[in-house]
């Protein structure tokens, strides 16, 4: 089968897939760490700019703010307090909807909300194909890196697509013909390059993608949080082996074959490829930078002022100070992550988070 195809059953088989199971997949106990993992701080300042987007919108009587993978509903839960206590006019117009697939993680989103009585705040949905369409935004962080990816090399001066094949007991590797045009067509527009040997990660969900969120927002914005980056800073010769990843335990390895379903694998997100599907599917760029970038600007008016938690001694609002330079840290999460702001309906915005974007390209 294509690497594509394997890593889709990894991910999402309905038994066996590693974001259907239920287990504990952030934070300390799973195999990596969010940015919402971190510090409420970061759900904060994103609230900040859904209020601001709703004022640039007229104040609709219904601004529905769609998250896509919520995950353990730790963003949700400290979104809405945030949004309650900051902006609570926002809040009386504000219709969350959260979607996640795994049936076992919904079950945890509504356990954490019914236990901070956010229950009654949250529609859950399995997906987008049910939803109206709304004036609001479509929201993901860390969503795209986990879509399922097509691995292509180049050997003998063509391309080949990697497939994954069995011999006994074990799994390994095994370059075949390209499966799919489209998958030559998005290396040719975006890794024309390709040395001999050289591999990259293409996906061919992303122009499906655009085209739902496109069909389901009749007005308002999208904004992308991921690790990744354009392409021409994606597809060098740098990352010889391309930028797919197994993690578990906080390692990371590229021991794909091994434990199928036991591990999460992720590709660095082409932005290019989400601006330019984008534009196609009539959401239009907005801004793109870094995850530094855009929570300083959102956290600078008021000095970050919402860091800390009402009665936090010194220690925790030192480690509070801590987990936000994390966030920041342009040698880590600050830089590694990038933020994509698209919009439909409505002339291009001045939004805080984009004091300091950079064009797409």
């Amino acid at each position: 089968m294509t690497f594509a195809r394997y890593m889709e059953l990894c991910l999402y088989h309905p038994e066996h897939g590693y974001y259907m199971q239920g287990r504990e997949r952030t934070g300390v106990g799973g195999d990596y760490f969010t940015n919402a993992d971190l510090h409420p701080i970061f759900a904060r300042l994103i609230a900040r700019q859904a209020a601001e987007m709703w004022e640039i919108l007229g104040r609709p009587a219904r601004f529905t703010w769609v998250e896509m993978g919520a995950g353990r509903g730790l963003f949700a839960l400290d979104f809405l307090e945030g949004v309650n206590r900051a902006h609570p006019t926002f809040a009386a117009s504000l219709d969350y909807v959260a979607v996640e697939p795994g049936p076992h993680q919904q079950d945890r989103i509504r356990e954490r909300l019914a236990r901070a009585q956010w229950e009654d705040s949250v529609r859950l949905v399995s997906d987008l194909g049910g939803l109206e369409a709304v004036t609001g935004c479509f929201f993901s962080n860390e969503l795209a890196d986990a879509f399922p990816v097509s691995v292509v090399t180049r050997l003998g001066g063509r391309l080949k697509e990697i497939y994954v094949d069995s011999e006994g007991d074990a799994l390994h590797e095994k370059p075949g013909p390209i499966s799919d045009p489209a998958i030559a067509k998005l290396v040719a527009r975006y890794a024309s390059h390709l040395e001999e040997g050289q591999r990259v990660e293409v996906t061919v969900l992303i122009p499906q993608w655009m085209r739902t969120v496109a069909e389901k927002l009749a007005r308002g914005f999208m904004i992308t949080i991921d690790y990744g980056d354009l392409a021409g800073y994606l597809y060098t010769s740098d990352r010889p082996r391309g930028t797919l990843l197994a993690y578990r335990g906080h390692r990371t390895s590229e021991d794909f074959y091994n434990t199928p379903g036991e591990c999460d694998l992720t590709a660095h997100t082409n932005f290019s490829a989400l601006i330019d599907c984008g534009e196609e599917a009539g959401l239009h760029f907005g801004g793109f930078v870094t995850q530094e970038q855009f929570l300083m600007a959102l956290g600078a008016p008021n000095e970050f002022a919402d860091l800390y938690h009402p009665g936090q001694g010194e220690i925790e609002k030192l480690q509070s100070r801590l987990r936000l330079k994390r966030l920041l840290d342009p040698t880590g999460m600050g830089s590694v992550f990038n933020v994509l702001i698209q919009h439909r309906g409505l002339e291009l915005p001045a939004l805080t988070g984009l004091k300091y974007a950079r064009r797409g390209s």
